[in-house]
Parts: structure tokens; C-alpha cells; sequence
């Protein structure tokens, strides 16, 4: 059975329900003046969790090369900063495949410091990944999530994402094997879409 397409033009209402501590903060286009911040949540998600299937902590230079690839794909950088600046956490898409034919698709991430989670932050940087994938003309987002993380599951579950599938074993981390959980969400954009 195909998954069912979701309508962004009705993204407000759809989601009006999920009211959180941030439901008035705003989430603000973010570009390499907090590529300190950003390293510090990915690095923390590196050494805590099975969030990145990464050993080694990133580097300065190597978020350089992060951002300019953002900007080459023209793919938003999306977070909420406390009044003081303190980034709380941000979202992000990129590259799904990197053959032309999976140009409408994109694999997207969310990130929350570890001192903002569970206040609803998540669902807000979400949102506003999915919406601007719409705006972006993209078709299928992408979220590839430790099987154990179930959070991440269940949030995405509340959007509409729909279980793809399970690539087990796929990582190996903290001793153990890891499986890796596919879950999509099909937009009803683009309207037109073509090869080439």
C-alpha cells in the first residue's frame, strides 16, 4: 500500500496541536557564525549516542566543508538561538543518492542540545525541515534513525512519516551492532516534476 502524500499547503493546522515551552520561538535560517555551536551538538551526539555513526569527534575545518556543501545544494540550515544567542538545536536536509534521478528526495536531520530536549524543540525544527522541503519542491523526505531511538521514531511518527524499512547491522558502535531504521514522508510537491 503507497504511503500517503501530505499536503503542505496545510502544515499550520495540521500541526497546531503540538503546543510546547517553544511554541513562540522562532526558528531562523543559521549560516557558519554558529559553526561552533553546531559542531558542539554534533560532537555530543557523536560521543553520547547512536544518533551519528561516527567514532571521532568533527572539527572546525571539517564544518567548513559542511557548510560550503549546504550552500552548493542550497539546502537550509534552520535553528532556534536562546535571547542570549545560545543555539538550542537546528535541522537540517542534504544529499539522499547523488544520482540525478534522485533529485526530488533529500535525508534530512534534527538536532536538540542536551540541555533543551524533551520540551518540544524537536517537533518545531521538524516542522519547519518538512516545510521547507515543500517550498524547496522536494518530494520525499528521508530520516535514517538508530532502530533504539525511539523518540526520534515516535516524533516522526507523529508527522506522518511511514516505516521504509530496516537495514540490520548496519553500524557498528559502543560495542554493538547497530540497526538502522529508514523512515519517509511523501510531499504533494512538485506539482510538475521532471526527468533530467
Amino acid at each position: 500500500m503507497a504511503a500517503p502524500h501530505l499536503d503542505t499547503r496545510h502544515m499550520a493546522s495540521r500541526f497546531r496541536a503540538f503546543n510546547s515551552p517553544f511554541s513562540q520561538m522562532k526558528i531562523v535560517p543559521l549560516d557558519s557564525s554558529q559553526s561552533e555551536q553546531i559542531l558542539a551538538i554534533f560532537n555530543d551526539a557523536i560521543s553520547n549516542s547512536t544518533a551519528v555513526y561516527d567514532y571521532k569527534p568533527r572539527t572546525p575545518e571539517m564544518m567548513v566543508t559542511w557548510f560550503e556543501n549546504k550552500k552548493k545544494g542550497n539546502y537550509p540550515i534552520m535553528g532556534s538561538l536562546t535571547q542570549e544567542g545560545e543555539l538550542m538545536g537546528f535541522g537540517s536536509y542534504g544529499t539522499f543518492r547523488a544520482w540525478p534521478g534522485y533529485k526530488y528526495t533529500v535525508e534530512h536531520s534534527v538536532y536538540v542540545a542536551a540541555k533543551y530536549r524533551g520540551r518540544g524543540l524537536g517537533k518545531l525544527l521538524l516542522q519547519e525541515v518538512i516545510e521547507s522541503a515543500g517550498k524547496q519542491n522536494y518530494h520525499v523526505l528521508v530520516g535514517a534513525i538508530d532502530s533504539q531511538n525511539l523518540i526520534s521514531i515516535k516524533l516522526h511518527e507523529r508527522f506522518g512519516f511511514h516505516h521504509a524499512g530496516t537495514i540490520r547491522q548496519a553500524g557498528f558502535k559502543f560495542g554493538r551492532w547497530l540497526d538502522l531504521v529508514l523512515y519517509e514522508l511523501i510531499l504533494d510537491t512538485p506539482l510538475h516534476p521532471v526527468d533530467g
